[in-house]
């Protein structure tokens, strides 16, 4: 029996201590857009209209959510993480310019065949915008 396939990663999620300033950070800088709200527990964020990038108020998810279409376990995070977003490698200076213009430091500056750029968020999760080259599959 041939095993099932993996599709793809569909979501990503962090946890954040002030849920409206994270989404403001993310959709301001990236263009994201809300596409589902949970009063002061969740937003779900649209990237590209392919994958979902779920901010949850740290300490909000420790019990079991009722939802109307079932029973979302406890689930809660801490401490600082790290996401990567997918970048054309002509648009890294264009990025650097962004971040500047919306006064984020760049931390680092990676060259591995292509170029990442590190930078943190609101809750210091560290960030990054990768160009193709830096892995064999991008």
């Amino acid at each position: 029996m041939p095993a099932p396939v993996v599709q793809g990663l569909l979501e990503s999620a962090l946890y954040v201590s002030d849920l409206e300033q994270s989404v403001a950070f993310y959709c301001a800088l990236f263009g994201f857009e809300v596409i589902y709200s949970e009063g002061d527990r969740l937003r779900a964020l649209s990237i590209a209209n392919k994958q979902v990038l779920l901010l949850f108020r740290v300490g909000a998810s420790r019990q079991p959510t009722d939802t109307p279409s079932g029973r979302i376990p406890s689930h809660d995070g801490h401490g600082t993480l790290h996401l990567a977003f997918a970048v054309s490698s002509e648009d890294i200076q264009l990025w650097r310019d962004r971040l500047a213009t919306n006064g984020i430091t760049i931390e680092s500056e990676v060259h591995c065949g292509g170029q990442s750029l590190y930078f943190r968020d609101p809750d210091s999760h560290l960030v990054e915008l990768i160009s193709p080259g830096c892995w064999p599959i991008f």
